[in-house]
C-alpha cells in the first residue's frame, strides 16, 4: 500500500501535507528511523493541536483576540503582574474559582479577560465570551420561551464563562434574578471571569436589589481573585498622543469615556 494511501487511511492529514518538508529536514539532519518517526508524528500532533485551538477560539466568540504579551503592564502599575502570571497558569480553572476585574472604562479589563480566555483555550479548556447585554438577551429569550433551564445548563458547560461590562446598565428585577440563577448554577462547578466598572459597593444599584447583589457577590467571591485596576484609560492615552485631548481637560476626558463606554 502506497504511503499516501496509508496517511489518508490513518487520517494523518497534517503529516500528509508536509511530508516532503519533513523528509527533506530528516535527510539534512541525517536522522535515524526512530528520530524520523518522532519528527513525523510531532508534525501531525502540532497540526492537530493548532486546529483544535482555532476551533475552540471560534467557539469562544471573542470579539477580538488579545494576549497577555500585548498588555501594557507598565501603563497600569497598580496591576499585580505576579498575580496575573499565576492566573495565566490556569490553576483557578481546575479549582472552579472566579476572576473579577474591576476598574474604570479603558484600563484593560476586557483585554485581560480575553487574554486569560485565550490562555485557557490554548490549555485545552472550553471558553465562552458574552457581554452582559448578550447574556441577558439570551436568558430573557429563554425565559419567555419556557426553556430557561436548558439555556442555563448550556451556559454551565464552558469551563470559563466570561461576562463583560457588568455595571454599565442597570438590570431589571427579572434580569437580576436570572443572573443570580446562572451564578448559582456555575458555583463550585466552573469558572467565571467578570469585568465591571463598578465597585462591589455599587452592585446593589446595578442589580436594583441590595439583597440579591449580596447573594450574587457571596457566590462570586467565595472562591475568587479580584484585580482592581486603578489607572488611566488606554483610549485617552492614544487620543493624547494624537493631540486630540489636552492634558488637563478633565471634563472633556469624562465625556470621551462616557461616549466610548
Amino acid at each position: 500500500m502506497e504511503l499516501e494511501n496509508l496517511l489518508e487511511k490513518l487520517k494523518l492529514d497534517h503529516l500528509e501535507h508536509q511530508l516532503d518538508g519533513v523528509c527533506e529536514q530528516a535527510a539534512q539532519r541525517q536522522l535515524d528511523y526512530k528520530a524520523f518517526l518522532a519528527q513525523a508524528l510531532q508534525t501531525e500532533w502540532q497540526g492537530r493541536f493548532q486546529r483544535n485551538v482555532e476551533s475552540r477560539l471560534k467557539l469562544a466568540r471573542f470579539p477580538w483576540i488579545k494576549t497577555l504579551e500585548q498588555f501594557e503592564f507598565d501603563f497600569q502599575p497598580s496591576l499585580d503582574r505576579k498575580l496575573v502570571r499565576e492566573l495565566a497558569g490556569m490553576s483557578f480553572v481546575e479549582r472552579a474559582h472566579n476572576v473579577i476585574l474591576l476598574g474604570p472604562p479603558g484600563v484593560g479589563k476586557t483585554h485581560l479577560a480575553i487574554a486569560l480566555g485565550v490562555k485557557a483555550v490554548e490549555a485545552g479548556y472550553s471558553v465562552l465570551f458574552l457581554t452582559l447585554e448578550q447574556l441577558m438577551t439570551r436568558l430573557m429569550k429563554a425565559f419567555n420561551e419556557n426553556r430557561l433551564d436548558r439555556t442555563l445548563q448550556q451556559l454551565s458547560y464552558p469551563k470559563i464563562l466570561i461576562i463583560d461590562e457588568l455595571g454599565y446598565l442597570p438590570l431589571s428585577n427579572t434580569e437580576a434574578s436570572l443572573f443570580f440563577r446562572l451564578v448559582s448554577r456555575r458555583y463550585e462547578h466552573a469558572s467565571l471571569i467578570v469585568t465591571s466598572n463598578k465597585s462591589f459597593l455599587d452592585w446593589g444599584e446595578v442589580f436594583n436589589d441590595p439583597v440579591l447583589a449580596t447573594a450574587v457577590l457571596d457566590r462570586l467571591l467565595h472562591y475568587s481573585t479580584t484585580l482592581n485596576i486603578k489607572g488611566e484609560s488606554y483610549r485617552l492615552k492614544e487620543k493624547r498622543k494624537a493631540g486630540l485631548l489636552g492634558r488637563t481637560n478633565v471634563k472633556e476626558e469624562k465625556e470621551v469615556l462616557l461616549q466610548e463606554a
